[in-house]
């Protein structure tokens, strides 16, 4: 028999879930050695073993290391300890539920790596920081993924091509005694209804919903079975209808069922749950009872149909109520497709369809790769203490946005990604907020460069949605089309006149006064209806112009400039439009396009053609499914949680927030030039220090609201020129509908600042007015519920081109050059650039570190 190594986080006699279920199972066919965490015991180290079923054996180490977990110091110890768990000359199937355990694998010379994914363990409390990284290196030897739930395998299927999708099921026949047996004695007292929960009491538990739950209705009796951890337990709620049992062993876990009326699975929104596909939705089944849940996408969207689904904590409470009074026809009815959908599962099966595919994969005996000592291209890449000697690194990348991401992708092996964020993907990051995905700032796919086009193929695969634009004006409490000067049907008859007199003016004023340029089209990089004014008309004069203020005047006359780009620019760029130069723009002062204006002004404008007016987003995941899109391409090392505190150009070294120093031959900073400046402090001259700080530029603050309302709007984003808070509203839930809540819709309110033009408020206050601004505007009624306000904030957002911009950006750049410093990307280059702009920044900045690597020789290693 076969020998079946597994590293698990979880402890064999704990809560009783998919590791013992699937190793129950599995035991039926290989030799099972179940190896748990280590536990602290002082003294010389020793494996305890117990035999809990016929073919598998639990071995729990006890060391004298205090570290918690499959934790770096407990390696050396662990490999000794398990040097004789498996016979010589074997090559034992192994599977890890845990990352962290990796380099315990190279003592084993395993035939085949199985990588079982039940959670997402990098985003539960207390999680280790070198998981997502120790992930990575497992995700690279792994033959099979097996991942626990369909958010789970989506999330992983793009960084392995051996993923599977393996939801949890159930031992039908254990819980279905709940219908027979009598209900267990320590809440026999309790009166009815009654409303149960059995499970572990953590983070990933809502306790303010529980809460609420019991404030609702005084006759309700809640029932809670389960241990609490990683949670202070002075923090749960009391109430004397709120009855926490404690854990329980899972034999006794039918009779609490047979007593429940409602089933709960009152879970949290929040990072700990996003992937979570909870076991007890097919256990609460097999007892036949109803069940109600909050909005967890793999009970959502598998479930819906069984089980009641709630966006919020009052919805949750009307859902239970709906329960308790549910008719006994429709009961039955529930019954019975509840019946069928457990019968169409088991723990066996799963394991069944497991050894399947294990007995039929090649082993890719990658692991060897690892060598025998413990993970360190996982945990630390190429970075060692202040003291130590070690090895540089070819390429340090400082930012894991969307351009050193890029940039990794097209370096090789001997470069290293360090991001501060916990996640990749910069300010294309998406968070999820009860149910609903939202993107720190509005993004779109759009691009004319087939690299671009080939490359959203690469990193997404199916996982795109295209679409026309909807993009929409909003003044004078009438929608235009965007652009603006287009577009004009609808508004007052005095505002459209003097755009159209304020447009001649500006054509046939100035008319043979410079020669015509060659045609072009600038980009509209952030879809913040800045760029329109470059492509105001077909035809251009090549003239110059002050600043962006005159310009707009030139391009569209005064009517048009008054009504919409004066006040909309203003909005967005918050400083004097005069202090603003038009490089960015594309050096080009178009003609206005009187046809199209007139025609515009006479009759609506119907969809809007060409290149620019169709755009993509990922179907599911948000925007961050792009950009996480790049993780299993790339060749190097990625380290997250790794903020770069300061940089010394002479040494070629970075020093982490932690004091952990990284030397390299090549840096490619993304970072935010002032920054990048900012770190490298008194080493830069005076005179780069000050042109550091005079860069200016944008901020945004964000303010992401879900509405208790399906389909608010057909548009994609609305510009607002006049007095709300916020210039732009990105409508999330139109990018793609797995971006909404179950009935829900979510949209992004975009408000810039700066020193010139500070926030009016925060917080609480500024999602208030930012509701307030939405119902003003007709975007959603006063009686609309919001179930879902996130206030996200990005301190750099839009780069400012002022006067000094391209003065101060050169003597920054000639400066860094004589030290092996690229810069790349919006921020670094302090460029106005979308994320297809950046995917090709990374990229070109790629090939200039390779240029730049062979042709140098390697240095000597400088130490501090």
């Amino acid at each position: 028999m076969q020998t079946l190594v597994v590293f698990c986080h979880l402890r064999w006699d704990f809560v009783y879930q998919r590791p013992q279920h699937l190793m129950t199972a599995l035991a039926r066919t290989y030799r099972v050695l179940f190896v748990e965490e280590p536990v602290y015991s002082p003294g010389t180290p020793f494996l305890q073993i117990a035999t809990p079923i016929p073919n598998l054996t639990v071995c729990q180490p006890h060391t004298p290391v205090q570290a918690a977990g499959f934790h770096d110091d407990q390696i050396p110890v662990l490999q000794q300890l398990l040097t004789d768990l498996v016979p010589r000359g074997e090559h034992p199937l192994v599977c890890l539920y845990t990352p962290m355990a990796l380099p315990l694998l190279a003592g084993l010379d395993p035939g085949l790596v199985v990588y079982d994914c039940m959670d997402e363990l990098s985003a539960f409390k207390n999680a280790p920081k070198q998981l997502l990284q120790r992930e990575t290196a497992l995700l690279k030897v792994a033959d099979l993924v097996f991942a626990g739930g369909p958010s789970l395998y989506e999330a992983k299927r793009a960084r392995h091509p051996q993923a599977h999708c393996f939801p949890s099921s159930v031992d039908a026949a254990h819980f279905g005694r709940a219908l027979s047996l009598r209900e267990h004695p320590d809440q026999a007292g309790l009166p009815h209804p009654r409303l149960g929960f059995f499970g572990v009491i953590d983070e990933r538990c809502d306790l303010a919903l529980l809460a609420a739950l019991a404030d609702a209705d005084t006759n309700w009796e809640v029932v809670l079975v389960g241990p609490v951890v990683k949670i202070d337990p002075a923090s749960l709620p009391r109430r004397p209808n709120l009855h926490y049992l404690g854990q329980r062993d899972y034999a006794d876990l039918p009779a609490f069922l047979a007593g429940w009326d409602v089933c709960l699975l009152p879970f949290a929104l929040n990072e700990a749950t996003r992937f979570i596909s909870p076991t007890k939705v097919l256990e609460y089944m097999a007892a036949e009872r109803p069940i109600v849940s909050t909005a967890i996408r793999d009970v959502a969207e598998p479930y819906g149909e069984l089980v009641a689904v709630a966006p919020h904590h009052a919805a949750f409470i009307d859902a239970c109520r709906a329960a308790l009074a549910l008719p006994a026809e429709a009961r039955a009815a529930l019954v019975t497709r509840m019946r069928a959908r457990v019968a169409a599962t088991s723990w066996e099966a799963t394991a069944a369809r497991m050894v399947q595919l294990m007995a039929h994969t090649t082993p890719g005996r990658r692991i060897q790769a690892l060598g025998a000592v413990p993970d360190a291209a996982a945990s630390a890449p190429a970075v060692r203490p202040a003291h130590a000697k070690g090895s540089e690194v070819a390429c340090a990348i400082i930012g894991a946005g969307p351009t050193g991401l890029s940039a990794a992708y097209h370096l090789g092996p001997d470069t290293l990604l360090l991001e501060r964020e916990a996640e990749v993907g910069g300010w294309c990051r998406s968070v999820q907020q009860a149910g609903f995905t939202f993107d720190h700032a509005g993004h779109i796919m759009f691009s004319n460069d087939p690299y671009v086009l080939e490359l959203y193929q690469i990193l997404l695969g199916d996982n795109q949605h295209w679409q026309d634009r909807e993009a929409w004006v909003y003044s004078k409490q009438v929608y235009t089309r965007y652009p603006f000067q287009a577009a004009l049907y609808g508004l007052p008859p005095g505002v459209i006149k003097e755009c159209i007199v304020g447009a001649i003016e500006a054509r046939y004023g100035r008319r043979g006064t410079a020669p015509a340029c060659a045609p072009g089209q600038v980009d509209d990089c952030c879809a913040d209806g800045t760029a329109d004014t470059a492509n105001a008309g077909s035809s251009a004069q090549l003239r110059t112009t002050s600043n962006f203020e005159q310009f707009i005047y030139e391009v569209w006359g005064a009517g048009i400039a008054r009504h919409f780009a004066v006040p909309y620019n203003q909005k967005l760029w918050t400083v004097p439009l005069a202090e603003m130069e038009t490089s960015w723009l594309g050096g080009r002062v178009p003609l206005p396009d009187l046809d199209a204006i007139i025609e515009g002004a006479l009759s609506p404008v119907p969809r809007p053609m060409g290149p620019n007016a169709r755009f993509g987003y990922p179907r599911r995941g948000g925007f961050q499914a792009l950009v996480s899109g790049f993780l299993p391409h790339i060749r190097g090392k990625l380290m997250t949680k790794a903020e770069v505190a300061r940089v010394l150009p002479r040494e070629h070294c970075l020093v982490l927030a932690d004091g952990r120093r990284i030397h390299y031959r090549q840096l490619l900073s993304t970072m935010p030039l002032p920054e990048l400046v900012r770190r490298i402090g008194s080493a830069a001259p005076p005179a780069v220090r000050a042109a550091a700080e005079g860069l200016r530029h944008i901020s945004v603050r964000c303010v992401h609201l879900g509405i208790g309302r399906p389909h608010l709007s057909d548009k994609h984003w609305i510009y607002y020129p006049e007095d709300t808070i916020f210039h732009r509203i990105f409508l999330q839930g139109n990018a793609s509908p797995d971006c909404n809540a179950p009935g829900g819709f979510g949209l992004t309110c975009e408000i810039s600042y700066s020193p010139t033009k500070p926030l009016p408020c925060e917080g609480a206050e500024l999602i208030q007015r930012c509701i307030d601004d939405c119902i003003r505007v007709g975007m959603f009624g006063r009686d609309d519920p919001v179930w879902a306000s996130v206030e996200l904030d990005m301190p750099y957002a839009y780069v400012l081109y002022d006067h000094q911009r391209a003065a101060n950006v050169a003597t920054i750049r000639s400066w860094l050059a004589d030290f092996d410093i690229t810069l790349a990307g919006r921020y670094s280059e302090w460029e106005y650039y979308n994320s297809d702009h950046a995917f090709l920044a990374g990229r070109r900045a790629a090939q200039q570190v390779r240029s730049a690597l062979h042709a140098a020789p390697t240095p000597a290693k400088v130490e501090l």
